[in-house]
């Protein structure tokens, strides 16, 4: 099949300077936009793939100890027919596990330090099924939550500020106290802490402490349960499973998703990711926008040339198209090879990153600062297509004024001195 003219002296113009050295310049310049193409879309690639890779890590470590979904009563009291409602919510395809639990606020103590938490009580059998709770601590140790023993499970940061170890005791205030003839009472009972777990996640390991639900219900007077815990196959389905759940379950309930609960932080590493987005997306505009100059001087050393073309028929249409399909090559192998090089280092990041560390006996992510201690990294196809696709369409546009230019060359101005 014969190539269309212009795609051929495109090509060729492209390769400028391989075969002379009259274009050798103009070649390197061509070759200094490919590459600066190439090395944005690479960093586009690496940086957005490692800060999914982070943000999936922390999601994971919250959602050790935050459910994808959860149930409560509208009163804020315990949920009436607690089984008829799980089962109702089993039913939902998306649902894999569901679990009772109490929450609620109040003083934990010890000796004179006194810290503020909240108290979740869970059924040890059934939590397994919502949260990975078994990732968080050691293996047996919620199930050493009997009830009638008032155990008790603290976050590592919060039994490390009250300075207590499994076996020690410590008192829990719960709020609304007991009135009695000499004035308002604090309601208080000891605690046998029994275990600690490490969700990875600050603000769970220094505010939660877990008991089981029966002593939950008696220390705060509840009737049972004051929510579900519900697990989904996907949890990002979280969303439209919650409003779905809203509309067949039986009754009125408050229904929170996990991305609800957890929106303020979301937002705050969306907004991140997009001006890291926006920023890096700079560094192919420039390296795009090189291609201006390369063409301008590619334009001007072929005058001679363009003013041939156009004497033996060409049309202004078709010398315009030839430098456009030189600036689209160019942007279109800097693309590619942009591609490759980002999605090779982001799927290998687990191998680079020691070697690295270990060729600049460096440590890039300390353990004993950073919760992740390797770097994480997860392309998206979501990331990756608008990165290809923009950087496709920042070469074209700038093709489009040099392009220009040459369909505009007077053919007797240009042979005038040749």
């Amino acid at each position: 099949m014969r190539l269309p003219y212009e795609l051929q002296l495109g090509w060729r113009y492209t390769r400028a300077g391989r075969a002379t050295r009259r274009n050798g310049f103009i070649s390197f310049i061509s070759g200094v936009s490919m590459l600066g193409i190439a090395l944005g879309v690479a960093a586009l690639i690496i940086v957005l793939s490692v800060m999914n890779g982070f943000q999936k890590e922390v999601r994971d470590r919250m959602l050790g100890v935050v459910s994808h979904i959860e149930i409560f009563s509208r009163d804020g009291q315990a949920l009436q027919s607690l089984d008829q409602i799980m089962a109702a919510a089993r039913k939902h395809p998306e649902v894999v596990g569901a679990a009772p639990f109490i929450n609620t606020q109040a003083l934990i103590a010890r000796g004179e330090d006194m810290k503020g938490t909240i108290v979740r009580g869970i059924d040890p059998k059934l939590e397994p099924e919502v949260t990975d709770i078994n990732g968080i601590a050691s293996k047996g140790t919620f199930d050493k939550l009997v009830p009638g023993e008032f155990g008790i499970v603290l976050g590592a940061e919060l039994a490390r500020s009250l300075f207590v170890q499994p076996g020690d005791q410590v008192t829990l205030v719960a709020p609304g106290g007991q009135v009695t003839p000499a004035g308002v009472v604090p309601r208080l009972k000891q605690f046998t802490v029994v275990g600690t777990f490490d969700s990875g996640h600050y603000e769970y390991d220094s505010a939660l402490a877990m008991v089981h639900e029966q002593d939950a219900a008696k220390v705060f007077r509840l009737e049972g349960p004051t929510g579900i815990r519900l697990k989904l196959k996907n949890l990002n389905e979280a969303r439209d499973v919650a409003d779905q759940l809203a509309v067949t379950l039986p009754g009125e309930f408050l229904i929170r998703d996990w991305t609800r609960q957890n929106k303020t932080w979301f937002a705050a590493v969306q907004v991140e990711k997009r001006m890291m987005f926006i920023i890096l997306t700079l560094i192919v505009a420039v390296a795009a926008f090189n291609l201006v100059s390369t063409l301008v001087m590619t334009v001007t050393d072929k005058r001679a040339d363009i003013a041939i073309l156009r004497t033996l028929g060409s049309s202004p249409r078709s010398i315009m198209g030839i430098f456009v399909v030189q600036g689209a090559m160019v942007g279109v192998i800097g693309t590619v090879a942009g591609l490759l090089l980002g999605l090779g280092i982001a799927y290998n990041i687990d191998v680079i990153v020691p070697f690295l560390e270990q060729l600049f006996h460096a440590s890039f992510l300390p353990k004993d600062i950073y919760l992740i201690s390797k770097m994480p990294s997860d392309p998206q196809r979501s990331d990756i297509m608008p990165i290809a696709i923009i950087s496709l369409v920042l070469a074209f546009l700038a093709t489009l004024y040099p392009s220009w230019r040459a369909s505009r060359v007077n053919p007797a101005e240009a042979l005038r001195y040749e």
